[in-house]
C-alpha cells in the first residue's frame, strides 16, 4: 500500500529559478534565501520519496483564460519545462506516474470533487522552482512528480477549506494504491506579495508567520480563511496560499512541522518554507 510520508510547503518566486540557472544563489542577495533550504536538500536526500503530488499554480504557460480548470491533475508519463517567454529553464523533464494519477482522479471524481484530467501539460516555474529549491539542479530528478495545478489566477478561485478538503480526499486516493511507495505532497506559492496596482510589493510578515502556526497548530481554522482575508492582509497573490492547505490537508492530524524558514524579500516577495513529517 502507498503512504503519504511528508509534506512540503514553499514558495515558489520565479525569480529563485532565475539566480539558480545563472549560478547567483552564493552572492549577498540570494545566499541569505537558499541558506533556508540547505537542511531540506539533506532531510528529502534521506527520506527518498518515490512519488511527489506536487501542488502549484499554472502561469498562463499551459492554461490561457480559454479553459481556466478550478484543478487539474497531470495523468501523461512526462511533462517538459514550459517556455515562459525566455525559453526553457534548464532543467530535467519531469517524469510523472501515470498509473498512480489515474487512479487519484478516479479516486478523488467518486469523492465528489470535479478534477480535470491532462494528458499533455508542459509546467512552469510554479513547479519547476519547488524541485530545483529541495533537489539542486541534477541531470535527472530523483523521484517521479504528479503535476496537481490550483486555478489561484482568476476569479473564483476554490476556498481554504475547498483545497484542504481535497488534501484529505488524495490522502484516502493514496492510501488505496496497492503499489508500496513512498508519497509526499507539497504545496507551493505565496506568501504574501502582489505584483501590481498601488500595493505592488505588499509584504505582511505578520500574516505569514501566523498562518505558518496555523498550519501546524490548527490547521481546521487556517482553511477558514476567507478570500477577501488574504486580498487584504497578504495581497492579491496572497491567495496562492489556498495550495499550501492541500498539502496540509494529505497529512494526518499527528504530523509534526521540523522545518520552518521565512525570509524577505526574494525578489518582490515573502519566501515562506516548511516541512512536516506524517506519522
Amino acid at each position: 500500500m502507498a503512504k503519504i510520508i511528508g509534506g512540503v510547503a514553499t514558495s515558489h518566486v520565479g525569480a529563485l529559478g532565475v539566480a539558480i540557472d545563472n549560478g547567483l544563489t552564493g552572492n549577498d542577495y540570494w545566499r541569505p534565501a537558499f541558506s533556508g533550504f540547505e537542511f531540506s536538500k539533506k532531510w528529502i536526500s534521506e527520506q527518498r520519496p518515490d512519488v511527489v503530488v506536487l501542488v502549484y499554480n499554472d502561469h498562463a504557460a499551459a492554461f490561457s483564460l480559454d479553459i481556466i480548470p478550478t484543478f487539474a491533475i497531470g495523468c501523461a508519463e512526462r511533462f517538459q519545462p514550459a517556455d515562459e517567454g525566455w525559453g526553457r529553464r534548464p532543467v530535467p523533464t519531469i517524469e510523472g506516474h501515470s498509473e498512480l494519477a489515474w487512479h487519484i482522479a478516479e479516486s478523488v471524481i467518486l469523492d465528489e470533487f470535479d478534477i480535470t484530467i491532462v494528458n499533455k501539460l508542459d509546467v512552469d516555474h510554479g513547479l519547476t522552482v519547488p524541485l530545483s529549491m529541495m533537489f539542486g539542479q541534477p541531470s535527472a530528478w530523483p523521484c517521479r512528480v504528479i503535476p496537481l495545478a490550483v486555478n489561484v489566477v482568476q476569479f473564483p478561485p476554490p476556498t481554504g477549506n475547498r483545497c484542504y478538503s481535497l488534501g484529505k480526499a488524495i490522502r484516502r486516493a493514496v492510501e488505496s494504491f496497492d503499489q508500496d511507495l513512498k508519497v509526499m505532497v507539497w504545496g507551493t506559492g505565496g506568501m504574501s506579495h502582489q505584483l501590481q496596482g498601488t500595493r505592488a510589493g505588499l509584504i505582511n510578515k505578520e500574516f505569514d508567520n501566523g498562518f505558518m502556526d496555523l498550519l501546524t497548530d490548527s490547521p481546521e481554522e487556517a482553511a477558514k480563511i476567507q478570500h477577501i482575508d488574504y486580498l487584504r492582509e497578504a495581497g492579491s497573490e496572497g491567495i496562492e496560499l489556498v495550495m499550501w492547505l492541500v498539502m496540509r490537508g494529505a497529512l494526518s492530524s499527528t504530523a509534526r512541522a521540523v522545518h520552518r524558514f521565512y525570509h524577505v524579500p526574494a525578489s518582490n516577495t515573502a519566501l515562506g518554507h516548511m516541512i512536516f513529517e506524517d506519522r
